[in-house]
C-alpha cells in the first residue's frame, strides 16, 4: 500500500493530523508526508493545512480497502475465485483487465481504482470522476459461444447495478436503454406519466461500457465497466454535461464504498452466471420493469441522420429498442452511436 493511502487511512476520522505525527506512525520521512500530501492535492483530493495543527480533509472518507472488500464479499455469501485489483490510479479499469487478458486468464476478475486518467464513456465521450471518492469497477467474463450469445449484455449489467444498489437500501434507481442507470424520486414508478417532460429524464447515476476481444463464434472476452457517482464535487460536476446525481446526495449521508463494491461484485457474478445459461432473456421482464422511457414519447438521435420520433415499446430477446411510430410501425435499433430522450 502506497504512503499515500496510509495517509488517507489516518486522516480519514475527520480530524487534524501533523506531518511529523504521521511520518512516525508510517514510518517515513517528514518530506514524504509532504511529497504525498502534494500527490493526493494534486489529484483532487481536497486537504485544508493549519499552521499548528497539521493536515485535514476538507470532507471526511474511507480510501478503499481490499481485505475489507473480500472480507464483505465472503460475508455475502459469494463463492468466487475471480480475484480482485485495487488500484490507486489507471488510466482505465477496462482497459487494465484487457491487458491483464494478454497475459493470463482472468475469468471473473474485478480491478476498481481511485481515480483514472483516461477514463471512457458511451460514444468517445470521458468519464468524469472525482478521484477518491467514486466507484470506478471492471469486470472480466470468458463466453464460450461468441458475440451471438451477449446480445443485451450491457442490459444484464445495469440490472445487476440496480440489484446491488436494493441490496444496499438505495431506492429510486432505474435503467435508460441502452447503458445507463438514472435516478428519480421515490414512489414515482418506472412507467409513470409526467406532466413536465424534464422530469421524466430522471439524472444519469451510472453507466457502462462494455468491451469485447475474442472470435464472433466464440470464445471471448467480454470486461464489462462500471463508472457509477458516489460523490461528484463541484470542480468536476463543472465538466458534465448532462443531469446527474451521485449517491450522496441521494443518501443524505456518506456511503461505504467497500461494502457496494462487495455488493457489485455479488450481483455481477450472479448475473453473469445467469447470462452465460439463459442469455438476456432471463433478465428481459426485469429490465423491462425497471426501464423509466417506457411507453414514453421519446427522439432518438443518429449519426448524420434526422432525429427519429416515437413511443418506447420495449426491448427485443436480443437487447434491442423497440420504438413504435406514429403510424403504429414497430422499428428495432442496436445501441450504436444513437442517443435517447424524451420528446419535448
Amino acid at each position: 500500500m502506497s504512503t499515500r493511502n496510509e495517509l488517507l487511512k489516518l486522516l480519514a476520522d475527520g480530524g487534524f493530523h501533523s506531518g511529523t505525527d504521521m511520518g512516525e506512525r508510517l514510518g517515513v520521512s517528514r518530506a514524504a508526508v509532504c511529497k504525498a500530501i502534494q500527490a493526493l492535492t494534486d489529484a483532487g483530493v481536497g486537504i485544508h493545512r493549519v499552521t499548528g495543527r497539521g493536515y485535514r480533509l476538507e470532507a471526511p472518507f474511507r480510501p478503499l480497502d481490499r481485505s475489507r472488500i473480500l472480507r464483505a464479499v465472503v460475508k455475502h455469501g459469494l463463492k468466487w475465485k475471480g480475484g480482485l485489483d485495487v488500484l490507486e490510479q489507471v488510466d482505465s479499469t477496462n482497459l487494465e483487465l484487457l491487458r491483464q487478458a494478454q497475459t493470463a486468464p482472468i475469468d471473473g476478475r474485478v480491478c476498481v481504482a481511485e481515480a483514472q486518467t483516461g477514463g471512457r464513456g458511451r460514444r468517445g465521450r470521458g468519464w468524469v470522476a472525482t478521484p477518491y471518492r467514486n466507484i470506478l469497477f471492471s469486470i472480466a467474463w470468458r463466453f464460450e459461444s461468441g458475440s451471438a450469445l451477449i446480445g443485451g449484455l450491457s442490459l444484464a449489467a445495469g440490472v445487476a447495478v440496480l440489484r446491488a444498489l436494493r441490496a444496499y437500501g438505495i431506492d429510486g434507481a432505474a435503467l435508460k436503454w441502452p447503458n445507463d442507470v438514472i435516478w428519480i424520486a421515490p414512489g414515482i414508478l418506472p412507467n409513470a406519466t409526467l406532466a413536465h417532460p424534464c422530469a421524466a429524464g430522471g439524472r444519469k447515476l451510472a453507466g457502462l461500457l462494455i468491451d469485447v476481444r475474442g472470435e464472433a463464434a466464440g470464445p471471448l472476452l467480454a470486461v464489462i465497466g462500471l463508472g457509477l457517482n458516489v460523490r461528484i464535487e463541484a470542480r468536476d460536476a463543472a465538466r458534465i454535461d448532462q443531469p446527474w446525481v451521485d449517491l450522496s446526495e441521494i443518501a443524505g449521508q456518506a456511503i461505504d464504498r467497500d461494502r457496494l463494491i462487495a455488493l457489485l461484485i455479488r450481483e455481477f457474478v450472479e448475473a453473469l452466471r445467469q447470462f452465460e445459461c439463459a442469455g438476456f432473456a432471463a433478465f428481459k421482464d426485469e429490465w423491462q420493469h425497471h426501464h423509466y422511457y417506457s411507453n414514453k414519447r421519446v427522439g432518438l438521435a443518429r449519426a448524420e441522420s434526422p432525429t427519429l420520433y416515437g413511443t418506447v415499446a420495449g426491448v427485443d430477446d436480443q437487447g434491442a429498442l423497440l420504438l413504435r411510430d406514429a403510424r403504429g410501425r414497430v422499428q428495432t435499433f442496436h445501441s450504436g452511436e444513437i442517443s435517447m430522450r424524451v420528446a419535448v
